[in-house]
């Protein structure tokens, strides 16, 4: 598609994203659900400076049409995900870039049930955007929309997370990286009525500094934070907190791998492991198979994109998916992946299992593993050019099943993504640059 890519319309603000792109997005859903009854909307956004420009633009486009628009202002993705199934909302919109800069921004559309928009209806937003399918009615005037405060949802949303927990954190030092994103409106707020002694940073967002040298993609000061308060455990989110990494007790980050091997092998042991799969992506560890394959559950794996995991849970019934990246998804619970649900269920595992996240983490044994990414002009032409290919194939042929290579374009930015596992730091190192080093040589970079 032209616009939108794994995780919705993404891209620098006022620039590839602009104001008239999410006022026509808004004309177009407003138009869409309000067909055969009056559309209702509701709609979220992280911290970001731009947010608000989106969020007006969104909102006038809709009443325009004849929705109406329910605003749950600074909120997490989940959040917006579980008002919309849960609330009997024709769709919810998300404005975010999750773990991008300040400088970026994005809508993400959900379906009535929570899921990632279907296919059909993104590429007939386009088609519009792009003034392919002719104008759409205005409202006039007692059909015109309105726009309601709906800060109700978002604090029905903490309430049903404080709810799944089965015990009180009493006595439990937590730490909470809140990325300046839109889980400082919430995560200390479930975790604190969860009875934890709780220990947040970076909740000051000032638009500008959402994700910079924090949250899930900057671990560094939460791991510092956890050593230095001798905390329990650590959890970091991103942007809009559909993500979450965590930190153990000796200060070691505990990415989404690990939390899917420590909640899969929870889960298998007693007896709820649906299906005794578990869904991740190509871009999980090579220990994170090995260790699924000694405790015994099977795994499917998809292409990058919680999208795709989400999709392949949903059709065979999986209970339990995620990526590396720290998206996980429990879908017993939610229908996207969601930082704070995963890091209850994280403490779930601790408090009933009566150990530490180190221990928990302690059966599964990574592979060195690094990943760079390249800046392109034209990812198409990286993917098929000869030179690449052979260099590539060269490179698996050395690794010789004890690694791997993976490249792959980003669906969110211009660039090509370049991954080796393999036994050492250093092999990865050589085989990563000297793929780089080929597509540079080819004038693609």
């Amino acid at each position: 598609m032209k616009y939108f890519g794994t995780d919705g319309f993404r891209g620098e603000a006022g620039s590839v994203l602009s104001a008239d792109h999410a006022y026509q997005i808004g004309r177009y859903l407003g138009w869409y659900y309000n067909q055969d009854h009056k559309g209702r909307i509701v709609i979220g956004k992280d911290t970001r400076r731009s947010s608000y420009m989106f969020e007006y633009a969104l909102v006038s486009g809709i009443i325009a049409s004849g929705s109406n628009a329910y605003l749950l202002h600074v909120t997490t993705t989940p959040s917006v995900a579980y008002v919309a199934r849960t609330e009997d909302f024709d769709c919810g919109v998300m404005i975010s870039a999750s773990h991008n800069p300040f400088y970026d921004n994005g809508i993400k559309i959900l379906d009535g049930n929570g899921h990632k928009m279907a296919a059909k209806v993104e590429e007939a937003i386009e088609r519009y955007i792009d003034g392919e399918s002719g104008e759409l009615p205005f409202a006039t005037g007692e059909d015109i929309g309105i726009a309601t405060d709906y800060a109700i949802g978002r604090n029905r949303y903490i309430g049903y997370l404080i709810s799944l927990a089965t015990r009180s954190y009493s006595g439990k030092r937590i730490g909470l990286d809140c990325s300046n994103g839109s889980s400082f409106t919430i995560a200390k707020s479930v975790f604190d009525a969860l009875g934890a002694k709780t220990y947040a940073i970076h909740t000051d967002p000032n638009g500008l500094n959402i994700n910079k040298d924090c949250g899930s993609t900057h671990i560094e000061s939460l791991v510092e934070l956890v050593k230095e308060k001798e905390l329990d455990v650590g959890f970091a989110f991103d942007g809009d907190a559909d993500r979450c990494i965590a930190v153990d007790n000796a200060g070691r980050v505990i990415d989404g791998d690990y939390i899917i091997y420590i909640c899969g092998k929870y889960l298998k042991n007693r007896g709820k492991l649906d299906g005794n799969h578990v869904v991740v992506t190509i871009m999980s560890n090579l220990g994170l198979f090995k260790a699924l394959e000694q405790a015994g559950i099977e795994c499917d794996v998809t292409k990058v994109g919680d999208k795709y995991v989400n999709e392949d849970m949903m059709e065979h019934g999986y209970v339990l998916g995620g990526e590396q990246s720290g998206h996980i998804i429990f879908s017993r619970y939610a229908t996207t992946g969601d930082g704070i649900l995963t890091a209850i269920m994280l403490m779930e595992t601790i408090l009933e299992s009566k150990t530490d996240l180190k221990t928990l983490a302690g059966g599964m044994q990574k592979y060195p593993q690094l990943l760079k990414n390249i800046r392109v002009e034209d990812q198409e032409a990286v993917m098929g050019n000869e030179a690449v290919k052979a260099c590539k194939k060269d490179i698996e042929e050395q690794l010789a099943g004890d690694g791997r290579i993976l490249l792959r374009e980003s669906g969110t930015e211009p660039l090509i993504r370049v991954m080796v596992e393999a036994e050492s730091d250093a092999l990865c190192e050589r085989y990563v640059d000297r793929m780089i080093d080929c597509i540079k040589k080819e004038g693609l970079a």
